[in-house]
């Protein structure tokens, strides 16, 4: 059985001692795996219905995952760094493929990349995203980047996407990213 723990995200704020000392603990205390989660931005509470329940807002702390999983990856030997989960369609396919593959390079192939469309419409409108087509773009952008991830040249023409005979170098040591 694998263990991990969730990173405290919202609540450990902003001192890098504080983040590193956590992550090394679990690792010492002989967890597998750190979860944490993905939001870009964070709207003010009077954004939402009257009395509807957010998770959390504009004053909500949550730092990026893929500069905070390099950070621990650094600081840790066996530690696997798990997105918990990465709003995919909010990103450019490519750049996250290329972020995702040279963090999976550099920790040794100790990522795990969770995806999801989310359900944060503000966000979508201030990244200038199409909050209405998430579902369909995540099924062709994960198609891209397990390509992205296993190919020495791809080629793709989709909805969203149209590749021509490019790829992402270095690769990533698992092929494909789990």
């Amino acid at each position: 059985m694998k263990l991990g723990v969730v990173f405290p995200q919202t609540e450990i704020g902003e001192d890098p001692s504080a983040i590193r000392d956590y992550a090394q603990a679990a690792e010492g205390a002989g967890y597998n795996h750190l979860l944490a989660y993905d939001h870009v931005l964070g709207a003010a509470r009077e954004r939402f219905a009257e009395g509807r329940r957010v998770p959390y807002t504009d004053t909500s702390q949550f730092h990026e995952p893929f500069v905070l999983f390099a950070y621990l990856a650094g600081l840790t030997q066996r530690l696997e760094m798990v997105s918990g989960v990465v709003i995919l369609p909010q990103r450019q396919t490519a750049l996250v493929a290329k972020q995702a593959a040279a963090l999976d390079l550099l920790s040794g192939g100790r990522l795990r990349l969770g995806v999801g469309v989310g359900w944060n419409e503000t966000e979508y409108e201030a990244l200038g995203e199409n909050f209405h087509d998430r579902g369909q773009r995540i099924v062709e952008q994960i198609e891209v980047m397990r390509r992205l991830w296993t190919e020495p040249l791809v080629t793709f023409q989709g909805k969203w996407h149209q590749i021509d005979r490019m790829a992402i170098a270095p690769l990533p040591v698992q092929r494909p990213i789990p």
